[in-house]
């Protein structure tokens, strides 16, 4: 410890030093007190907003690291935390003088505020993706972070409205839920009720009125209740605490806009924590126990100790019958669990280490930030990243078994083409199907906790398009993008080889005959690397094929037939990325059609008689010529225009005919409707020309419809 200085110490860090004395050894806090005055003299002159010492914040994050237990880097880090960014502080003294560690976990913390970003909102997106980077090499830089957030918010009275706004919204955005995720609950209930009194502190202010007024009424019964818990538990020999739940405005306030509830509806309820000393056994034993005192509502009952939350929560859960005629919610857990559900990753921190099997809440940290460095590695933008992990930051989860009983924790509503991702990228990337609970399903069903699921792969499948409609985790989405990304590059570069080979057959060339320096020259010019890059850029409409044929024929020699007309280009309806069907006239095959190279989309498909065909016709040099391949493996899109009688039962009716033909019911909308007759529109899915006459002639058929006509006609 230095020597040098040895002025009065604040109140606030004796307070500090007190807490550490009560696990730390005396030459660590030393190195604590030594981090004060090196943080006190970096900060020196500068103040906060609300005009305190700016030191007096990292203390205070100190302390509330140090209320968790937090190890003595930890608690150096938090007291320097802001010296790299807000001081002329370099790494290289605090690295002389505290270790490497410590310099670590600083700059982890430090925000890039010394980088050009577009905007605020890049810059935040970065900052949070360097914290999370860091968290994987060390978990505790997320608590520090987290510990600063919360005494941000504990004085956030003196920002202005705007600031106040924007942090609160941030914390409820991205720091509550990750205080969620790991299992912290203390730091996520604080910073989600302090975020909902700074951005709606009407709101805020009522319920917590509210709230005081129920529990100031039930004082009496819930007592009762409390003591007759207490005589039971007693009397099966298990000892244990018994503490009243009370809910927090916000949780109140999510619920009423998410379920629908009234305030009453979901106060109407009483809530308890019993905590029992030993063993798990003795949760079990407690729960026949109570069970025994009160009925317990059937379908209730959830095992949160056989199966933990992925943040590693663990209780039993179960509601009641109450003698006041209002339901119990009952949690019962060991002390253990209960600092676990508390601190989450920071319970014990000075006792485990993350080599440490027996921490498990660390282990599933770790896991699931080893994730998050695996999604962002693969996104290129931070504000990409960050929409993603707040997706995969939702408070709820759905667990799922494998058919070997591995336990999956995925995000709510979660479909089995997320799960398949989760069980490996290979797995969702050649997915075809699932087994939910042995019955064959759809890739988009939606999946319920406690099914087994089953993902049924072929070599020969790849990820659609269509596919990130189908999927809400972070893992998945960043997967199918990537691979799709890979496909349509590789499609892009087939697809325009084949466009310019037709163009330059138009020309009387072949491109294998073009001069490789002609050719070099061209690609220089235009600042590609490889001919690759050319191709795909023809393809994707950035470049016109006749053009780019017309300037490399000059220095060829042309074949001895001479210039001959373009031959169609053939599709199959499966090229991703770099063909689109369009919108304004939805072709089928069968239909007659041409591409229009659409400048960054490349080509868009119409058919001949497209209403907007004659436009297109204006600027020939993007026309291209095109047919259907042989094969066309997919489905398409058509819209109907059918009128109808008006009366009850016609649209079911008209789906059932639809469903008969085997055609699937997109989205279907009333246009017009008088006393007699009802026009409704039909975008179907059908697998060409024929299949789509067979549709219609099956709607005609049935005795409720008066006329029905593809759209455009």
């Amino acid at each position: 410890m230095s020597t040098s200085v040895r002025e009065d110490i604040p109140v606030d860090v004796q307070a500090l030093e007190t807490r550490l004395r009560g696990y730390l050894a005396e030459d660590q806090i030393g190195r604590v007190h030594e981090a004060y005055f090196t943080g006190a003299r970096a900060h020196a002159g500068q103040t906060r907003k609300s005009g305190e010492p700016y030191i007096t914040h990292p203390v205070a994050v100190a302390a509330i690291l140090a209320d968790l237990g937090m190890d003595a880097e930890t608690i150096i880090a938090a007291i320097l935390h802001d010296t790299l960014e807000d001081t002329p502080l370099p790494r290289a003294e605090i690295e002389s003088t505290f270790g490497p560690t410590v310099a670590e976990l600083v700059d982890g913390v430090t925000k890039l505020d010394k980088v050009k970003f577009r905007s605020l909102q890049d810059a935040a997106a970065e900052s949070f993706r360097k914290v999370l980077l860091a968290m994987a090499h060390d978990l505790r830089v997320i608590l520090i972070k987290l510990a600063d957030r919360l005494h941000n918010m504990r004085t956030l009275g003196s920002m202005n409205l705007a600031s106040r706004r924007r942090i609160a919204r941030e914390t409820l955005d991205i720091y509550a839920p990750i205080a969620q995720r790991l299992g912290m609950n203390k730091f996520k209930s604080e910073l989600q009720d302090l975020g909902f009194r700074a951005l709606y502190p009407d709101r805020h202010r009522v319920i917590e009125a509210r709230i005081k007024s129920v529990f100031g009424n039930r004082r009496e019964a819930m007592g009762k209740i409390e003591a007759a818990l207490s005589a039971r538990l007693k009397a099966e020999g298990i000892a244990h605490r018994v503490v009243s739940r009370v809910k927090t405005p916000y949780s109140i306030y999510t619920k009423m806009r998410g379920e629908h509830k009234t305030f009453t509806q979901l106060m109407d309820v009483y809530g308890f924590r019993v905590v029992v000393a030993g063993e798990t056994l003795q949760c079990y034993r407690a729960l026949g126990a109570i069970h025994a005192l009160y009925k317990p509502l059937d379908s209730r009952f959830r095992d949160f100790i056989a199966i933990p939350k992925a943040n590693g929560y663990q209780s039993l859960h179960t509601v009641l019958f109450g003698p006041f005629g209002a339901p119990i919610e009952i949690q019962i857990r060991t002390e253990e669990m209960d600092q676990g559900a508390e601190r989450g990753v920071a319970a014990h921190w000075v006792y485990k280490t993350a080599a440490d099997p027996a921490n498990a809440a660390q282990s599933r940290a770790r896991d699931w930030i080893a994730g998050l460095v695996e999604t962002q590695a693969r996104e290129a933008s931070s504000s990409e990243f960050l929409e993603n992990v707040k997706v995969d930051l939702f408070p709820d989860e759905v667990y799922l078994f494998s058919p070997k009983g591995k336990i999956y924790a995925l995000p709510r509503n979660a479909t089995a083409l997320d799960y398949a991702y989760f069980v490996h990228t290979d797995i969702g990337n050649h997915a075809v199907a699932a087994r939910v609970d042995k019955k064959l399903v759809p890739l988009r069903t939606r999946l319920n906790s406690g099914e087994t699921v089953e993902i049924i792969t072929a070599p020969s499948a790849q990820p659609h398009p269509q596919w990130l409609e189908w999927v809400v985790s972070a893992r998945a989405r960043v997967a199918i993008r990537n691979n799709l990304k890979h496909l349509q590059h590789e499609e892009a570069i087939a697809l325009g080889h084949r466009m310019l080979d037709r163009a330059l057959e138009a020309q009387g060339v072949m491109l294998d005959a073009i001069p490789l320096k002609t050719l070099d020259r061209y690609l220089a010019d235009a600042k590609f690397k490889r001919l690759e890059e050319l191709l795909a850029d023809i393809a994707l409409g950035n470049r016109m094929p006749d053009q780019v044929a017309a300037t490399l024929a000059k220095g060829a020699k042309p074949k001895a037939h001479g210039k001959r007309p373009a031959e169609k280009e053939l599709i199959t309806g499966v090229e991703r990325g770099v063909l689109t069907f369009g919108n304004c006239c939805h072709p089928l095959p069968g239909d007659e059609i041409f591409g229009y190279l659409s400048q960054g989309k490349g080509v868009v498909v119409h058919r001949m008689e497209c209403p907007n065909a004659a436009e297109y016709r204006k600027t020939p040099e993007r026309i291209i010529a095109m047919g259907w391949d042989i094969e066309v493996p997919r489905d398409y899109r058509a819209r109907l225009r059918v009128v109808t009688e008006n009366k009850p039962g016609v649209l079911a009716t008209i789906a059932a005919a639809i469903a008969k033909a085997e055609s699937n019911i997109e989205n279907v909308e009333y246009q017009e409707r008088d006393l007699n007759t009802s026009t409704l529109m039909f975008t179907i899915e059908v697998r060409d020309r024929k299949h789509l006459e067979e549709v219609m002639s099956r709607i005609r058929r049935t005795a409720v419809v008066h006329a029905v006509q593809r759209h455009p006609v």
